[in-house]
């Protein structure tokens, strides 16, 4: 039992007071000394039984071996009640009720099969199925041995009862077990589908990004392409270095041209046209629209003053306050959200904030992996990103782009 925590010893417990009951044998006239002592060491067996249950087992074994060998009986083999008198003949004294009982060894007692059963359950829990099988298998074959080559210290003995409650113990401890592994297992496999559903889908989300900065990189090395052509009919008799450097630059576009969409071609959806125009923040008024137009409360609010940017941070600040935008509207219906765009020297900075929702979220539907695919738009600008709940309840998703040429994209003039 690992859950709740302040039960999770209940079982051990319950194990303990199980064998205490058990072990509990009465002392009187005619019943061995040594009984009791065998009635606490197989109680003390079965405690131990839930650390080391096959050792405990083995022991278990020796004591019904050695209270079958030794013959000492549970019940005294007659007790005499001077309380309860025989009907008095005429003509004769009452005298006291004597009731004989049959011989009964400590092994076939009631608590001494019970503390087995109890060793045997435990046992079940511990070990495969087949080896618990195979222990109850040995049990009954002692349980056997000993009422047939040792019938006088077993009077009274039924190894059937044994074998059934032994049985019993034994099937219920593998079924536990098995519940218990079968349980153990898939969560096992709950987690391993939950991290490979989280790889997929940051491969499925970078190769996206990889889509989208295709197009814009490839439209700049087509642009550097046409450029190098162009070039030398802009200048009166241009000398021949001049054409050759230009030749040369415009061969590397293409090439490069080419072994980008051979690289990253594959990457693009079936259902994305080749060539389409990627977002950038002149449409973020549109977006804006659309969010208004579904009922949210929205207010925005640009910061510093507008400048083209790299179109990779561009089209990843769109991007990422359309999903940010996208999740306050599915995770908290009704409540105001509040967008903020600020323009810095060198870098762009996004925080989008909504407020506690108004009304429980309904179930999502989705895969749940939108914030892993704005934190890696970020991390591949070399930005960061955060997100996390607010004091009073809302939730707050903070971006920060760098601007400047040193990733690597020259920004626009």
């Amino acid at each position: 039992m690992a859950r709740p925590h302040r039960l999770s010893r209940l079982p051990h417990v319950l194990v303990i007071v199980y064998a205490l009951v058990m072990g509990v044998f009465p002392v009187g006239e005619g019943v061995d000394p040594t009984v009791p002592l065998l009635a606490m060491a197989q109680a003390a067996i079965l405690v131990i039984a839930m650390s080391r249950p096959l050792p405990a087992w083995w022991a278990s074994v020796a004591v019904t071996v050695i209270g079958a060998r030794t013959g000492m009986t549970h019940l005294p083999q007659s007790l005499t009640f001077p309380w309860m008198v025989h009907p008095r003949p005429p003509g004769r004294p009452a005298s006291p009720m004597t009731l004989h009982a049959d011989a009964l060894a400590f092994p076939w007692t009631g608590s001494g099969i019970a503390l087995q059963a109890g060793v045997l359950f435990l046992l079940a829990l511990r070990v495969r199925p087949r080896v618990a099988a195979e222990a109850l298998a040995l049990t009954t074959l002692v349980a056997a041995a000993c009422m047939v080559f040792l019938p006088d210290g077993n009077a009274g003995g039924d190894p059937l009862v044994a074998l059934a409650v032994d049985a019993v113990a034994v099937a219920v401890g593998v079924v536990v077990r098995l519940i218990r592994t079968t349980r153990t297992r898939l969560e096992a496999q709950e987690e391993l589908t939950a991290e490979e559903r989280g790889r997929r889908a940051l491969l499925e989300e970078r190769a996206r990004i990889a889509r989208e900065l295709h197009d814009v990189v490839a439209h700049h090395m087509s642009v550097i392409s046409i450029q190098a052509q162009v070039a030398p009919h802009l200048v009166d008799d241009p000398p021949d270095e001049l054409k050759e450097n230009l030749a040369g630059i415009r061969a590397n576009a293409v090439e490069a041209l080419t072994e980008l969409r051979r690289v990253l071609g594959v990457l693009r959806a079936q259902d994305t046209p080749a060539g389409a125009p990627q977002p950038t923040l002149d449409r973020l008024g549109e977006l804006l629209a659309n969010v208004r137009g579904a009922g949210v409360a929205l207010t925005a609010e640009t910061v510093g003053e507008p400048r083209p940017l790299p179109p990779g941070v561009e089209l990843s600040a769109f991007r990422i306050m359309q999903e940010a935008l996208s999740n306050a509207m599915r995770h908290a219906p009704g409540a105001p959200v509040a967008l903020r765009l600020r323009y810095h020297p060198d870098t762009l900075t996004i925080r989008v904030v909504n407020a506690a929702p108004a009304a429980p979220a309904p179930p999502s539907t989705g895969a749940g992996h939108g914030l892993l695919g704005m934190r890696e738009r970020a991390a591949m600008l070399g930005g960061d990103l955060a997100a996390g709940s607010t004091p009073d309840g809302g939730y707050e998703v903070s971006a920060f782009l760098p601007v400047g040429s040193q990733k690597g994209i020259e920004a626009t003039p």
